[in-house]
């Protein structure tokens, strides 16, 4: 199984009523809208998406929603984020049979696993399920690091296609292909490092700021493969202050909030959060408001 996926796998979040229950007709019109766009695949139920907040039975009711509303357009992946092994393969083998394309295994939820468990746990869920994986290390936010070295160990699984990237350090990219080649394909996960990851190398990019403007989102990547650099970075100027609301410990309100003011969906979110009140909401809407005020019109891409 060789790595084939490539472009933008937006993650998105799970639209929720103000009563906190699931709000799946709300996610499906902006699965639509995010489509439309040019995407080349969906991130379903990752981190932005409330993942660890879910029940199983609202995990897989979204993935389902997400399937059926793609109807086989792009790809769908699921989030995978459980804390046991055996939960971690059950879950695989239940979007399986609701039709993903793959999922984003994310390490062990809840515990620091060391390098020898960390391998031992990517390559028996892989082993689990038949779907192919694309591997998140996200450092700074789950206390795991894989680290290229690990990258090249695990190389020998065949499931493992991709690996989303989001340490945030863009040195990753060129360590990771000096230790894999062309083994995986590569994603960004963070994405005010969009353009630096682009110089570097990389396959995708699995975003999140931009599921609130999903054409400007995708008009950047496609700048960045035509080599258009003077135009990307234009465009990144106004998108910038946007896309650092992804990098806050808030990055789940924040970007629903940014989603809700680009009249593409709700701010609701799932307890333990709360969504944004007092200063916090005033500067970040400022931020979102100036943002979306200031919105460029897009010229036509020159393509080779």
């Amino acid at each position: 199984m060789k790595p084939y996926w490539s472009g933008v796998f937006p993650a998105l979040t799970t639209q929720l009523k103000k009563d906190q229950s699931l709000d799946l007709p709300a996610t499906a019109r902006h699965i639509e809208t995010i489509i439309k766009s040019g995407v080349s695949g969906l991130v379903m139920c990752g981190s932005l998406g409330e993942n660890q907040t879910l029940d199983p039975d609202e995990k897989l009711a979204v993935v389902r929603c997400a399937v059926e509303t793609a109807k086989g357009r792009i790809p769908v992946l699921s989030g995978v984020a459980e804390s046991s092994t055996a939960a971690a393969i059950r879950y695989l083998r239940d979007v399986e049979k609701l039709g993903a394309s793959g999922v984003m295994l994310m390490p062990p939820m809840s515990y620091k696993s060391d390098p020898s468990e960390a391998l031992t746990y990517f390559r028996t869920v892989a082993r689990g399920g038949n779907l192919p994986i694309m591997i998140y290390n996200n450092p700074i936010s789950y206390a795991n690091d894989i680290t290229p070295a690990m990258f090249a160990e695990l190389a020998k699984e065949k499931k493992f296609v991709a690996l989303k990237e989001s340490s945030g350090d863009p040195r990753r990219i060129t360590e990771l292909r000096l230790a894999t080649g062309n083994r995986y394909a590569v994603f960004t996960g963070v994405d005010d490092l969009i353009l630096e990851c682009s110089i570097l190398g990389i396959d995708g990019w699995v975003a999140g700021s931009g599921i609130a403007f999903p054409v400007e989102n995708q008009r950047l990547w496609e700048l960045t493969r035509a080599g258009e650099w003077d135009k990307a970075r234009q465009l990144y100027a106004w998108m910038q202050p946007l896309m650092k609301l992804d990098t806050s410990v808030h990055f789940v309100q924040y970007i629903k909030l940014l989603v809700q003011e680009a009249g593409l969906g709700a701010e609701w979110v799932r307890a333990p959060r709360l969504t944004i009140t007092g200063d916090e909401r005033k500067n970040v809407l400022k931020i979102i408001r100036d943002g979306l005020k200031s919105r460029p019109k897009l010229p036509k891409l020159r393509r080779a």
